[in-house]
């Protein structure tokens, strides 16, 4: 390992850039839905993952107003995971961070949304959703790797700078 090379503060430096990169993505995809139609929408994965969380381990049923809390805390908690990783895992090895995020964003399109939701049951595969659905998705994710490496990228580089 490079001997100015901290995991912890990439892991650091990756949260902070998926905190932000899960809002830029929420940001990106509520340009494109709230266009949609409203009947056609299905309930937000995350959602779906707070309710199953909240009924495995609490037994209990979450009201519409702790939906619209629970749901963006399991994005930006797992948004903030995937940025904490990929901060680390470049900290470490500074070829995954090529591309300006886009090929990490690309993979949790693929890993999360693609393949690990829909397998657990928590939306429909990917093949019977709308097409320009899906690319708004994909684009989604784009942002989100993109914001996260910048937001990476950007704290790492002061820091170094600072010292």
């Amino acid at each position: 390992m490079h001997k100015n090379r901290f995991p912890w503060k990439g892991l650091l430096a990756g949260a902070a850039g998926g905190i932000v990169g899960s809002f830029a993505m929420g940001e990106f995809s509520s340009l494109f839905l709230s266009q949609s139609d409203p009947e056609e929408r299905q309930e937000d994965p995350t959602v779906r993952v707070a309710s199953a969380i909240s009924q495995a381990l609490f037994h209990h049923h979450l009201t519409p107003r702790q939906k619209s809390i629970a749901g963006p805390a399991v994005h930006y908690l797992f948004g903030a995971i995937m940025g904490a990783g990929y901060g680390a895992l470049v900290e470490c090895w500074e070829p995954a961070g090529a591309g300006w995020g886009l090929p990490f964003g690309a993979a949790v399109w693929l890993g999360a949304h693609v393949i690990a939701v829909p397998a657990l049951g928590l939306s429909e595969p990917v093949t019977r959703n709308a097409p320009a659905s899906e690319a708004v998705e994909g684009a989604a994710h784009l942002v989100y790797g993109a914001v996260v490496e910048s937001a990476r990228r950007s704290l790492r580089t002061h820091e170094r700078n600072t010292l």
